[in-house]
């Protein structure tokens, strides 16, 4: 499937961190496909050295904005503007197809079978399901698409300012011409339906593969406690996807923060996760404590013994055996040193 890929856009740093997140929550699911970021020309280098990690390509592209202020006011949404670079993924033509996922997107399970899907195919957009939301949606990478998007943003714009706007616009037969082009809403979950109908949610909400963080608050603009595990900033936003969040945050901080703190070293950085030192973090792959119950993923982040504590436990037959001392954990640990 080299000819496939999930591809996101990281326009800076604070969506790269998502983009990074997404990335790793698609690797963890076993993806069989290629995995491209789009990023913005302003990116850190630190930010784009863990990205090369995550992905397998990573592609500078130039910033595009709409510029139309008036309708992005409308949605109170300024920051939308620049979405429009989200266009440059039909340039990526080495692909055959194509999903694009925003960087606030949290992969929940495989998703490989959206390549079985057409262009344009995507959820429905909770605030006005007659439109798709094009945080999630599978296409074909095309300059000739690419040419004639860009010459109808020059004719039409956007009617919500961002990209959204302009996608629908394109494709605006997208709700009557071909139901298969209607991705099950479990593809693009958004916090947004949580509310407006909880009962569906109770009712279907554990078959979700994808979550969209909509809104302008992302999972990256709290702050989180892995002590205590809780999420903080912003309580009524938070609350409203508590284990939407939880999962983002373990991931991020068991999986992107370390990598993260490798490329800045001694500089300082904001990793949003508080009242915790790395250094002294049990090393745990990011795979076992996807889903894991609360009080395994407390005990996955306990601080790790120091070496004669550790030493004492063992001599005093107090070895953790389903945890640090494993066998699995001890291979794994002798397969490091050999290689």
């Amino acid at each position: 499937m080299a000819d496939q890929a999930f591809v996101t856009l990281a326009t800076n740093d604070n969506y790269a961190r998502g983009a990074m997140v997404l990335g790793k929550s698609l690797r963890i699911h076993k993806t069989s496909r290629k995995l491209v970021v789009l990023i913005g020309p302003q990116m850190s280098e630190q930010c784009r050295a863990v990205l090369k990690r995550i992905f397998d390509e990573v592609r500078v592209v130039d910033v595009l904005d709409s510029g139309d202020t008036a309708h992005l006011a409308m949605m109170k949404r300024p920051d939308l503007g620049v979405t429009f670079t989200k266009l440059h993924c039909w340039t990526l033509t080495h692909y055959s197809k194509c999903v694009f996922m925003d960087a606030d997107t949290l992969v929940l399970s495989n998703i490989d079978e959206l390549f079985d899907r057409e262009e344009l195919s995507a959820a429905p957009d909770p605030g006005w399901p007659d439109c798709f939301n094009s945080g999630v949606f599978v296409f074909r990478p095309s300059m000739e698409t690419y040419g004639k998007l860009l010459q109808f943003c020059t004719e039409h714009g956007s009617f919500d300012g961002g990209d959204q706007g302009v996608l629908n616009g394109f494709y605006s037969d997208w709700a009557t011409a071909d139901i298969s082009k209607h991705l099950p809403f479990i593809y693009n979950l958004s916090s947004i339906a949580i509310y407006t109908y909880l009962p569906a949610f109770k009712q279907y909400g554990g078959n979700a593969k994808v979550v969209h963080f909509l809104g302008q608050t992302k999972p990256w603009s709290y702050t989180f406690d892995p002590k205590t595990r809780q999420v903080l900033g912003g309580a009524h936003e938070a609350t409203s996807h508590p284990t939407f969040l939880l999962d983002w945050w373990i991931l991020y901080c068991s999986a992107v923060v370390p990598m993260l703190q490798e490329q800045y070293g001694d500089k300082p950085f904001h990793s949003g996760c508080t009242g915790f030192q790395y250094s002294d973090m049990v090393t745990f792959q990011s795979e076992k404590i996807w889903n894991w119950d609360a009080t395994s993923l407390a005990q996955a982040l306990e601080p790790q013994m120091s070496s004669e504590e550790r030493k004492q436990k063992w001599e005093q037959g107090q070895a953790d055996y389903m945890g640090m001392d494993s066998f699995d954990n001890i291979k794994r640990k002798l397969d490091t040193f050999l290689k």
